[in-house]
């Protein structure tokens, strides 16, 4: 499933843009710009499905790294401390990875 079938194109293009310089990266800010914070739950969960390739049921810190691609191929990769500060925000059990009810709460929060 592609991103731009759940979220607008537009939208993604911009928040890209705007935070296209390392460090810059705000994932609260990120999912509001895009509109997933207004999304349904099913809506989130299917933008979740896209951003675990592995298909393992969880966001692992690796695929962590990579998410602004799975909203568009040109995305940048996240720098170390960008991808430590959203891992350490959205694992709330502390297992090390971000679980579908995880990623949920933490775009509507």
């Amino acid at each position: 499933m592609a991103m731009n079938s759940i979220l607008n194109a537009d939208d993604i293009k911009k928040a890209l843009d705007t935070f296209a310089v390392a460090d810059s990266f705000d994932f609260k800010k990120f999912f509001d710009m895009v509109g997933l914070k207004n999304k349904s739950s099913d809506d989130v969960k299917k933008v979740f499905t896209v951003l675990d390739a592995d298909n393992s049921g969880f966001i692992e810190e690796e695929e962590l790294k990579f998410v602004l691609k799975g909203f568009a191929k040109d995305g940048r990769d996240l720098t170390d401390k960008e991808t430590k500060a959203f891992l350490i925000a959205a694992d709330k059990d502390g297992d090390g990875k971000i679980g579908i009810d995880e990623f949920t709460w933490l775009v509507k929060e």
